[in-house]
């Protein structure tokens, strides 16, 4: 018994991470290096927050995917 129920009890954590981890995912909205660049900005690695980000252009400031 201790056993189904320890299996249940797993099964939705996991699939409560699993629905989570979409809309986390999707918070952050990204664009591509190419859209960056056609948007008349420049693909730069930013070091404080460890990403890329668009300069410049229609997309400054925006996270590169």
């Amino acid at each position: 018994m201790r056993t189904r129920l320890l299996g249940m009890v797993v099964c939705v954590v996991l699939a409560a991470v699993g629905a989570g981890t979409p809309v986390a995912q999707a918070a952050v909205p990204a664009i591509g290096g190419q859209r960056c660049v056609d948007g008349g900005g420049s693909v730069e690695y930013e070091s404080t927050r460890g990403s890329w980000i668009c300069v410049d252009g229609k997309y400054d400031g925006e996270p590169i995917d």
